[in-house]
């Protein structure tokens, strides 16, 4: 694990975390050799196996979902 010292750090903060974001591997920080932090790279969010079945248990159906939402008999194209 590669190490750096607090003050080199606090000067190339952003460039640091850059280099663990793009190589993965993390970086010691220390104090006067002693090791105060590590700044590793974010674990990898769970991702879901597809779209299908996504919003299982967040939807709500009310009425009936199959029938038309309105009468055939008043479409205009049925009455002609």
């Amino acid at each position: 694990m590669e190490e750096i010292a607090i003050s080199k750090f606090k000067a190339t903060c952003l460039a640091v975390l850059e280099r663990v974001r793009q190589t993965g591997r993390p970086i010691r920080v220390t104090r006067f050799g002693v090791p105060v932090a590590e700044v590793v790279p974010p674990s990898v969010p769970k991702r879901p196996s597809g779209w299908l079945g996504c919003m299982r248990g967040r939807v709500e159906i009310k009425g009936d979902i199959i029938a038309p939402a309105v009468d055939p008999g008043d479409w205009e194209v049925v009455r002609d």
